[in-house]
């Protein structure tokens, strides 16, 4: 009786919704959901321009849910786990790894999504993905492998992920990589070259959401993750403008508390103070957009935004961040130790590029050594590239292990 009881809702619901719509829509189908639910300028599933395999469309799910189930599933995507978001594993547990980070970022897009009727799907795909090039041991990782592959343009963490998916895994026997819609693989290159997508016609609205919710759950995060280590204090962060806000409304909420659930309950505002700007604002914005296709509102450049308010105490925070945690006493030669093992490993490989592993060095038959290197250490998880290290100082012949 109470499964029944349960059922009844949803299925009543459904009808009424059908009538409204018309005899021609089914809810059932993901195409027909996205013409009720989403907005004009939301990018919908039936516009996709494919893939660069074709296949045949699925019965029940969408390109972009495809998008998403394929980097959810990917060998890439599980070694995130094993990546820390800023401070190594010698450092604790407790904090974010690349994994936790990107479900955070996930979360906050997909709430941004729905709001502005935007496609979920796409918006979730783009943000598992966003992450998954970054290498080992953070951002300390990616200033040595910038270092280390000058020759070939340096590293970006940005790019890497597009040649994670279109070409390092390995998922299907047809075709490299994992095959994504063209709107997911844009998305990305997007994040590859924002300068040149800060101006002219903007990006995806969805592209333009996992980006701020990047920015804002990381921001918050770090924040978090440095309170709980000792980096900083609640007293250093009150000097910050958004800090005060968010404590005012945390003590407005909560009275006075202890540090601990102080910690947390800051976090969780900081946060939703952020998206509520950045939805006010760009709720405004999407007046504009109205009837316009994907496609017109990102000729007419129409671009989400936090208030100018929020966005200069934004700057003034990072700026804090960078040099309060980032750049923390007690962080620099953490940092310094595994910069020094990836630009001993980068160099003992480049060297002796025989002792790559196979499928690198067949790579090295249309790809420079040194790009060739760097995508090897830049897919490697913290752990994998110590050990790594340990086998290269050990022994001075045979392949690395593949990861």
């Amino acid at each position: 009786m109470t499964k029944l009881n349960r059922r009844q809702p949803s299925a009543l619901m459904e009808r009424r919704l059908m009538s409204l719509a018309g005899p021609m829509i089914d809810l059932r189908r993901y195409a027909d959901r996205e013409h009720l639910l989403l907005a004009s300028y939301a990018m919908h599933s039936s516009d996709t321009a494919g893939r660069v395999h074709a296949e045949q469309p699925h019965a029940y799910r969408g390109p972009y849910g495809r998008d998403r189930d394929r980097i959810l599933h990917s060998s890439a995507f599980r070694r995130l786990s094993g990546k820390m978001q800023v401070f190594t594993g010698e450092m604790g547990t407790y904090h974010r790894t690349r994994l936790t980070h990107t479900f955070e970022v996930a979360s906050v897009a997909r709430t941004l999504a729905r709001v502005l009727r935007l496609n979920e799907d796409l918006t979730e795909a783009l943000a598992l993905m966003h992450d998954i090039g970054h290498p080992p041991f953070g951002h300390c990782g990616e200033d040595v492998l910038s270092e280390c592959m000058e020759s070939v343009g340096g590293f970006s963490h940005n790019q890497f992920a597009l040649t994670v998916v279109q070409e390092l895994e390995q998922r299907y026997h047809a075709f490299p990589g994992l095959n994504l819609s063209q709107e997911t693989l844009a998305g990305q290159d997007t994040r590859a070259h924002k300068a040149e997508a800060a101006v002219g016609h903007a990006p995806l609205l969805e592209v333009q959401i996992v980006d701020a919710a990047d920015s804002i759950a990381y921001d918050a995060h770090d924040i978090d993750d440095a309170l709980q280590m000792g980096l900083l204090s609640i007293d250093a962060l009150s000097e910050l403008a958004i800090i005060r806000r968010t404590l005012q409304r945390v003590r407005e909420k909560a009275g006075e508390l202890p540090t601990g659930p102080l910690r947390q309950l800051l976090v969780h505002e900081l946060i939703d103070l952020q998206v509520g700007d950045l939805l006010h604002i760009s709720i405004d914005r999407m007046q504009d957009a109205d009837g316009l296709s994907a496609d017109a509102a990102c000729q007419a450049g129409i671009r989400v935004g936090h208030s100018d308010t929020m966005a200069s105490e934004r700057a003034e925070l990072e700026s804090f961040l960078f040099e309060a945690v980032y750049r923390h006493a007690r962080l620099m030669p953490v940092r310094e130790a595994a910069a020094d093992r990836v630009r001993t490993l980068f160099e003992a490989l480049r060297q002796k590029p025989e002792r790559l592993p196979l499928r690198f060095r067949r790579r090295l038959e249309h790809t420079p050594r040194d790009r060739v290197v760097g995508e090897y250490l830049a897919g490697m998880t913290d752990r994998f590239c110590d050990q790594q290290f340990s086998v290269l100082r050990q022994s001075m012949n045979g392949p690395l292990s593949d990861w």
